[in-house]
C-alpha cells in the first residue's frame, strides 16, 4: 500500500486506498483492489501497466500480477492499439452489472450445494432445516438477480437518451462503507 507521507498529498491516493480497502474487506486481493479503483477513477478509459505504475507509484511487476488477477475474472480487459507495441488494459462500461452477473452464479451455486447438504444430513435434522432455508434465500436471490438487471438495463438505456447529467462526486468513505461492496466477494 502507499505510505501515509504519499497518502497525505494526493488525495486521489486516499480514495483509492479507502475504496481498496472495502474491497480487501469483501475479498479482494489488495493490489488488484488497488488497481481496479485505479481505472474506476482514471479519466482515459485505456490504461497502461506504466499509466497505472505511475498513478498508484508502484513497480511494473505489482502491476502485472494484479492486471492478470483483474483480466482472469473479467473486470478489464487487455487490448492492442493498432500502431501501438503497448498493451492497453480497458475496464468495460458494464463492469459492476458483470460482477453482479457473476455473483448471482455463485449463489446458484451455494444453494445447489446446501440443498446437497440436505439430502446429506436429512431434511428432519435441524442442519437440515437450517441450510434448506439459506438454500432457499439463495434461490430466491438468484431469481431476483436477474429480473434486477434486466430493469437497470432499461433504467440506464432511458438515462442514455437524457442531456448530460453533472459528474458525479466522488464518494466518501462513509459512503462506500455502506455500498454493499462485499458482493465483489469471488470464490
Amino acid at each position: 500500500m502507499v505510505d501515509a507521507h504519499d497518502q497525505q498529498g494526493d488525495p486521489r491516493l486516499q480514495f483509492i486506498e479507502r475504496f481498496a480497502s472495502v474491497l480487501v474487506a469483501a475479498g479482494f486481493p489488495a493490489m488488484p483492489a488497488r488497481v481496479f479503483v485505479a481505472f474506476n477513477i482514471a479519466d482515459s478509459d485505456r490504461l497502461t501497466a506504466a499509466d497505472l505504475a505511475e498513478m498508484l507509484r508502484i513497480s511494473p511487476a505489482a502491476v502485472s500480477g494484479a492486471v492478470r488477477y483483474l483480466t482472469g475474472v473479467g473486470l478489464i480487459h487487455k487490448e492492442r492499439v493498432p500502431g501501438s507495441r503497448r498493451d492497453y488494459y480497458r475496464m468495460p462500461a458494464d463492469v459492476w452489472h458483470e460482477v453482479t452477473r457473476l455473483q448471482s452464479q455463485v449463489l446458484e451455486r451455494w444453494g445447489s450445494l446446501l440443498k446437497e447438504g440436505v439430502g446429506l444430513v436429512g431434511a428432519d435434522t435441524p442442519a437440515g432445516t437450517r441450510m434448506a432455508a439459506h438454500a432457499a434465500f439463495f434461490e430466491f436471490l438468484s431469481t431476483e438477480i436477474p429480473g434486477l438487471l434486466a430493469r437497470w438495463d432499461a433504467l440506464d438505456e432511458s438515462r442514455l437518451s437524457l442531456p448530460a447529467r453533472e459528474p458525479a462526486h466522488i464518494a466518501s468513505s462513509h459512503e462506500i462503507s455502506g455500498s454493499g461492496a462485499d458482493l465483489l466477494h469471488h470464490h
